[in-house]
């Protein structure tokens, strides 16, 4: 009997500062979804992808990507994933086309595969006409855009991003958003923090809870209203609703 391989499997995982931030999470992600994690600050979001993306060392816990222990094989589970942060980061004195130029060169992508994969990123987030001026005197925006194209153009299997859509404009948020629709469609599983509630609303398969570390609820929309009792409920009232008896209960 096969068993699918999740995109993402996380079995207690466990990271401590000064106080608890992620507890004990167990998570898993299909292959070929949307996945929105939702939560107040602080609630581990940022902090669980992180550590997905080896960029934190766990406490505790374990970290599976396409059946890749990414804990042990850190390298292999980097080749197959790409990390978008909400804080953008690039070589100011390039512009997008030599940065993804670069980047590609770095993941030992031939220009005959590099070339076409950047013009085609360049025109779908709509920075084809800037394709040749340096980054450093883009906005959040556009940087935000740049480091997006520079994580897609090795082709990930698993595309992890921390609030994409902080400081884009309308056109923007629509260009990124179109550009994560079609990467799923085309098989690749996307996992996104957002406070933008409406975004997670209308693009994800699937919706995870955070509050205090832990996941307080998981399922579709619809799933989780029926959950709550009430089959007209928003995401935005669902949240307050799951948020608010999770902190009761602590």
């Amino acid at each position: 009997m096969n068993v699918e391989i999740p995109a993402l499997r996380l079995k207690g995982l466990t990271k401590r500062f000064d106080r608890m931030a992620v507890d004990s999470l167990d998570l898993a992600v299909h292959a070929g979804e949307f996945y929105a994690l939702v939560g107040p600050n602080g609630a581990g979001k940022t902090t669980t992808l992180r550590m997905v993306a080896g960029l934190l060392k766990p406490d505790a816990g374990r970290i599976g990507i396409f059946g890749v222990d990414a804990l042990h094989d850190p390298i292999a589970a980097k080749q197959v994933m790409a990390w978008v942060s909400d804080e953008p980061m690039i070589y100011d004195k390039l512009t997008p086309l030599e940065y993804l130029e670069f980047v590609a060169g770095l993941w030992g992508i031939g220009p005959a595969t590099s070339q076409p994969a950047a013009e085609a990123l360049l025109t779908s987030l709509g920075l084809e006409p800037h394709r040749n001026e340096r980054c450093e005197g883009f906005s959040k925006g556009m940087r935000q855009k740049v480091a997006l194209a520079g994580a897609l153009i090795h082709d990930p299997r698993l595309i992890i991003l921390d609030e994409p859509l902080t400081g884009l404009d309308a056109v923007s948020a629509r260009h990124v958003k179109g550009l994560l629709s079609d990467r799923v469609r085309a098989g690749c599983t996307v996992i996104m923090t957002t406070h933008i509630l409406e975004v997670a609303e209308r693009m994800a398969d699937r919706i995870g809870v955070i509050a205090a570390g832990r996941l307080v609820a998981e399922g579709t929309l619809a799933e989780l209203r029926q959950r709550n009792g009430h089959h007209d409920t928003s995401l935005e009232d669902l949240f307050i609703a799951l948020v608010e008896v999770k902190q009761e209960a602590a």
